[in-house]
């Protein structure tokens, strides 16, 4: 398990390794180098999803290290409290944003091996702390750094501790 302790409360989720082998892996390493610790939830659009793990406070974007084949076809769904890898309109362009979805969006599930039915590879789930996504998803946000849906006031990953169990993986 990983929590992540924010400006808004503390969160823990689990990942799948059985059905997302590579991105969970990816991810648990971005946890461990500490990577995720000061970045933000840059994205909050209610009744949708809440996206981080790539941004500063100040806009900035982190660097990453390589993309990741999308693993989007291992029949997790994109459902309410589930996490995915955010990435741009290249299906295989995801490092280390994810989001959380709010909302059952069905419509990001793998289709096709195809631009248009890749969809976006679900690894893991909110299992504590949904509350605080609930409350998350809620805040007020507008444009910052040419970014829209930027909470006005950021919410900051404070701490991201690692279970022993995931420590040893």
């Amino acid at each position: 398990m990983i929590t992540f302790r924010t400006t808004m409360g503390d969160f823990s989720i689990e990942l799948d390794f059985d059905k997302a082998p590579l991105t969970a892996a990816n991810f648990l390493q971005y946890a461990k180098d500490d990577y995720y610790t000061g970045t933000i939830f840059h994205r909050v659009i209610n009744g949708f999803m809440v996206q981080g793990g790539g941004m500063n406070a100040d806009m900035s974007q982190k660097e990453t290290r390589d993309c990741i084949e999308n693993e989007a076809d291992n029949g997790l769904k994109n459902e309410i409290g589930t996490l995915a890898m955010a990435r741009t309109g290249e299906p295989h362009s995801a490092s280390s944003q994810f989001f959380i979805n709010v909302s059952d969006n069905g419509f990001l599930n793998h289709s096709g091996k195809n631009m248009q039915g890749w969809g976006y590879a679900v690894f893991g789930k909110v299992v504590e702390g949904m509350d605080v996504i609930e409350h998350i998803k809620g805040v007020e946000t507008g444009n910052q750094g040419g970014h829209g849906d930027v909470p006005n006031d950021p919410i900051e990953i404070t701490e991201t501790v690692i279970s022993e169990e995931y420590a040893a993986k």
